[in-house]
C-alpha cells in the first residue's frame, strides 16, 4: 500500500485557506473562535464549516488549533466547542493540553502538538498508546533523532519545514509572562526574542552593545523532504498563521511543486494526500516572500550559525552588491530583476538592518524614494517585490482542478452526459429533446465538444472526452452548457458529501507516562489535566508557570540555540578556534529587562533565566570532561 505524503498549509482565514489548497497544499490548519496560540488568527466555526467544504472538495483536510492550555473555567466551553467542530466535518484537532483527552468527546481524530514535548521517542509512543493519531514533532529535532522516534511507533509524524522559528522549545517560553503577564502558552506571544539586546559578560564588560541576539533565521527544508520522508515523517508543514497571502501561496506552492517531483520518482511507494493538481500563473519562490535569510536549524546537526542578529524583520531575496554610487542612486548588481516599488535592505554602516524604496530605475541607475549613503560592496536584498507580489495575489495566480472525464451520447428520447472524475466518482444526466438532423454535413462534434470543454470556474478539467451520435444529430449550444452545468454541478456535490472522514474514539488508558515528576514547562493548568497525568502514573506535578511566577527568579527559555556558538566560543564544537574563554555569567540586557544565561554542554542547550534567580554554574570544561571536577 502507497503511502501518503502531505503538505500542510496555515490558514489565517477562509480566504487565505481556499488559497492554500488552491496552490496545492493536501491540509490546512486553523484557528478557531477560541483556545489557538496565536489570538490574532481567529475564525467563527461557520468560516471553518466553509473551509471543510472547499478542502474536502479536492480530499485535502481541515485540522483546528486547539493548543492553548486550559484552565478549569474554560473546560467546559472547550468541549462544547469540539463537539461543533465534530459535527461541521473537521478532520482533527491539534493539542496541547491533555485535559482534551479526558474530556466527553466526539470521535474526532487527535494530534499532539509540537508544544507537547514531542522531542523523544518515548514521549509520542506515549501519545500514540494513549490515541493520538499524529505528532508534530520539535523543530530542533536532527534526522537520526526523527528516524529513532519513527522506529519506536507508527504514530503519524509531521515537521516543520518552511517558515518562522521558535526559538525556544515550543510550549517552553514563559518571556512573554514574565515581562507582560502575556502568555505565549495562551495565543498571546509578545516575540521578546525578536528584540535587541545588549549581552554583557561576567566581569560588567558589554560584549556585544544591541543586536537581536534570540532572533534566528528562518527555516527552509524544502532540499531535505526525501531524507524526512526516509527518516519517517509524511506531513510537511509550513509555518505562518499570521502571515499574508503571498507567503502562504508561494511557499506552498513552492513545495508542492518540491514534493510533486518526489512523488514522480517515487510513485511505486507514496502518493500525494488529496486530489487534483494546480496549474501556477507564476514561478514560486521561497525567497521572493517573507524571510529572515534561511537555515536548516538542527535537521542535519549543528554545523553553522544559525542567528538573524541584524534585524528580526524580512531580508527577502539576494539581489547582488552595491557597485557604484551615481548622484541620488545606486548602480547594483543585477539591477534588472529589480522593479519600480521594490524595497531594498542592507546593513548599513552602523551595522544596522536599513532599506529604502525604489521610486524608478532609470537605465542602470536605481533611484530610491530616499536617498542614503551606502559604502560600495553593500550586500543588497529585495524584501518587497512589488511585481511578483502583484501576481501572486491575483485569484487566477494558482488554480485547482479536478480531471473529469466526459461522456456524451444519445438515448431514445435525447441525449446523457456522463462524468468520471479522476477518483472515481461519477454523475450523468438526461437532456430529453426532439432530435433533429444539422443542415449542414459539416459534423456538429467538434463544436459539443468545444463547449463541453468550457469547465471555466467549476473545480474541473476535462482530460478525455467522448461523443457517440449514430447520426449528425443538431444541439442547441444553450443545451450542451446547461447539461454540462448540472451534471459538473453535482458531481462537486457529490464528492463533498462522499468524503470519507477518519474517526477514532478516544478513551482512557493507564500506560505510564515517561517520567513521574512534572515540572512547569509540562503547562498543567486545570484539573483534568492533572488527573490525566496521575492516572498514568505521574507522583508530582507542578502547577504550569502561568500559575505560581516566581517574579524576577525564573527559567523563561530552554533552547537548542546557543549564543556562544553564535559567537565562536563553544567548548564542544568550536574548541580549535574559540580562543579565550568568556568570562561567565553571561547577562543579556533590554532596557531594564536582564535575563542570565546558563549553559548545559552535554545535551547542548542554554537556558534563560530572570536576573534574580540564584544559578550554579558549572565550567564547561568539567561539564565535557575535558578537566576534572573538584
Amino acid at each position: 500500500m502507497k503511502k501518503k505524503v502531505e503538505i500542510l498549509a496555515p490558514a489565517k482565514n477562509l480566504y487565505q485557506g481556499m488559497a492554500a489548497i488552491n496552490a496545492g497544499a493536501d491540509a490546512v490548519y486553523i484557528g478557531a473562535p477560541q483556545f489557538g496560540a496565536r489570538t490574532n488568527a481567529t475564525n467563527s466555526v461557520e468560516d471553518i464549516a466553509d473551509m471543510v467544504r472547499y478542502a474536502h472538495l479536492f480530499k485535502a483536510k481541515v485540522f483546528v488549533v486547539i493548543n492553548t492550555i486550559l484552565y478549569d473555567e474554560e473546560l467546559a466551553t472547550c468541549q462544547k466547542l469540539i463537539h461543533e467542530l465534530y459535527k461541521i466535518g473537521v478532520d482533527a484537532l491539534i493539542i496541547q493540553d491533555m485535559a482534551i483527552l479526558e474530556m466527553d468527546l466526539p470521535p474526532i481524530v487527535i494530534h499532539a502538538s509540537t508544544q507537547a514535548n514531542n522531542r523523544d521517542a518515548k514521549h509520542v509512543k506515549f501519545l500514540a498508546d494513549a490515541g493520538m493519531k499524529r505528532a508534530v514533532l520539535a523543530r530542533e529535532l536532527n534526522l537520526d533523532q526523527i528516524r529513532e522516534i519513527h522506529e519506536a511507533t507508527d504514530i503519524e509524524l509531521e515537521f516543520f519545514v518552511s517558515g518562522a522559528l521558535c526559538v525556544s522549545f515550543s510550549g517552553n517560553c514563559y518571556m512573554s509572562v514574565a515581562n507582560g503577564e502575556r502568555s505565549a502558552n495562551r495565543g498571546s506571544c509578545a516575540q521578546n526574542c525578536r528584540l535587541p539586546y545588549q549581552l554583557i559578560d561576567g566581569k560588567g564588560e558589554t560584549l556585544i552593545s544591541n543586536s537581536h541576539l534570540l532572533s534566528i533565521k528562518d527555516l527552509d527544508l524544502s532540499d531535505q523532504l526525501p531524507n524526512l520522508i526516509e527518516a519517517g515523517i509524511t506531513s510537511f508543514k509550513i509555518e505562518g498563521r499570521l502571515k499574508d497571502i503571498v507567503y502562504v501561496k508561494n511557499n506552498t506552492s513552492f513545495l508542492r511543486q518540491k514534493l510533486d517531483a518526489f512523488l514522480a520518482e517515487n510513485g511505486d511507494k507514496y502518493e500525494k494526500a488529496s486530489s487534483g493538481r494546480t496549474f501556477y500563473n507564476f514561478e514560486p519562490q521561497m525567497d521572493r516572500s517573507f524571510n529572515r535569510g534561511y537555515t536548516d536549524y538542527f535537521v542535519n546537526k549543528r554545523k553553522e550559525k544559525i542567528g538573524s542578529w541584524e534585524s528580526p524583520k524580512s531580508q527577502g531575496q539576494y539581489i547582488g552588491k552595491l557597485l557604484e554610487i551615481k548622484g541620488k542612486g545606486y548602480v547594483i548588481e543585477n539591477f534588472e530583476e529589480l522593479n519600480n516599488g521594490d524595497g531594498l535592505y542592507f546593513i548599513n554602516e552602523e551595522g544596522v538592518a536599513d532599506g529604502v524604496q525604489i521610486n524608478v530605475i532609470f537605465n542602470n541607475l536605481v533611484i530610491p524614494n530616499t536617498f542614503k549613503p551606502l559604502p560600495v560592496g553593500t550586500v543588497i536584498y529585495r524584501n518587497s517585490d512589488a511585481e511578483f507580489n502583484k501576481m501572486v495575489e491575483k485569484e487566477n495566480s494558482a488554480v485547482r482542478k479536478i480531471g473529469v472525464s466526459l461522456y456524451f451520447s444519445e438515448t431514445a428520447e435525447g441525449f446523457q452526459l456522463l462524468a468520471i472524475d479522476e477518483d472515481g466518482h461519477q454523475h450523468s444526466s438526461t437532456l430529453t429533446i426532439a432530435k433533429e438532423l444539422a443542415r449542414t454535413e459539416e459534423s456538429v462534434i467538434p463544436n459539443i465538444k468545444k463547449n463541453l470543454a468550457k469547465t471555466g470556474n467549476t473545480p474541473f478539467e476535462v482530460d478525455t472526452m467522448e461523443v457517440a451520435f449514430s447520426q449528425n444529430w443538431f444541439l442547441p449550444t444553450s443545451k450542451v452548457n446547461e447539461i454540462r452545468r448540472e451534471v459538473l454541478e453535482e458531481l462537486a456535490e457529490i464528492r463533498v458529501r462522499d468524503y470519507h472522514r477518519e474517526t477514532f474514539q478516544i478513551e482512557k488508558t493507564t500506560h505510564p507516562y515517561p517520567v513521574q515528576k512534572l515540572d512547569f514547562m509540562y503547562n498543567v493548568a486545570n484539573h483534568m489535566a492533572r488527573e490525566f497525568y496521575q492516572r498514568h502514573g505521574v507522583t508530582e506535578i507542578e502547577k504550569a508557570f502561568e500559575l505560581q511566577w516566581d517574579p524576577g527568579k525564573s527559567r523563561v527559555m530552554t533552547t537548542k540555540y546557543c549564543v556562544k556558538y553564535e559567537l565562536g566560543k563553544c567548548a564542544r564544537f568550536q574548541r580549535a578556534t574559540m580562543g579565550e574563554k568568556l568570562t561567565e555569567p553571561l547577562t543579556l540586557k533590554h532596557g531594564e529587562v536582564e535575563y542570565k544565561l546558563r549553559f548545559n554542554c552535554k545535551p547542548c542547550e542554554m537556558e534563560i533565566w530572570e536576573k534574580d534567580a540564584e544559578l550554579e554554574y558549572e565550567d564547561e570544561d568539567q561539564q565535557l570532561g575535558y578537566i576534572e571536577k573538584w
